[in-house]
């Protein structure tokens, strides 16, 4: 084999990797089983995992109008990307509906990575247009509680006052900067 042609089989043999990879993370994401007792049992594990690593997030839970919990999203990328994962609404700690959460990506990125997150909906507004939607896509005006590299944010009063507060949490893999910005979420029957 000439060193001219190294190089392209190099990339190449890189390339398929990256699409086994992300082959590899999505089975561990549940893809291909939306039992709703299999997505229950994730969101309460979750849940039990996010409040003793993160207490601040109770006071929150308790203050909140309901809570969309996504017990792992797996995004993997080799200059576009994707992401995907399952979870369930929950109100007054009961699951009323289940949702997927889809995220398309351009631009400079290699690598895969998996983590979980909570949507705190504070404000009966907030909750009502997310479960009115067809397809809810989180923006900007998001805020965060927990941060993509697991550190706890200061719980203020502006922050509780935030329509919609985010926690990430659980984070592995090679990309880095979780956001739940662009992530789109649609109700599914399991």
């Amino acid at each position: 084999m000439s060193s001219s042609n190294s190089p392209r089989l190099n990339r190449r043999g890189f390339a398929f990797g990256m699409a086994g990879l992300t082959v590899t993370a999505a089975c561990g994401n549940g893809v291909g089983n939306s039992n709703a007792t299999a997505i229950d049992a994730r969101v309460d594990a979750t849940l039990n995992e996010m409040y003793t690593r993160y207490p601040n997030t109770v006071e929150i839970a308790n203050k909140a109008n309901g809570m969309l919990v996504m017990p792992l999203i797996t995004e993997a990328g080799f200059i576009f990307g994707g992401g995907f994962g399952q979870g369930a609404l929950r109100i007054q700690g009961a699951t009323v509906d289940y949702y997927s959460a889809v995220k398309g990506t351009a631009g400079l990125q290699i690598g895969a990575q998996q983590y979980a997150h909570v949507l705190f909906f504070m404000t009966e507004d907030a909750l009502n247009d997310f479960r009115r939607s067809t397809g809810w896509t989180a923006g900007a005006d998001v805020g965060y509680v927990v941060d993509a590299t697991g550190n706890t944010l200061s719980t203020t009063t502006t922050t509780l006052r935030t329509p919609v507060i985010a926690a990430i949490f659980g984070q592995a893999g090679l990309l880095f900067g979780a956001t739940v910005e662009g992530i789109k979420y649609t109700r599914i029957i399991p």
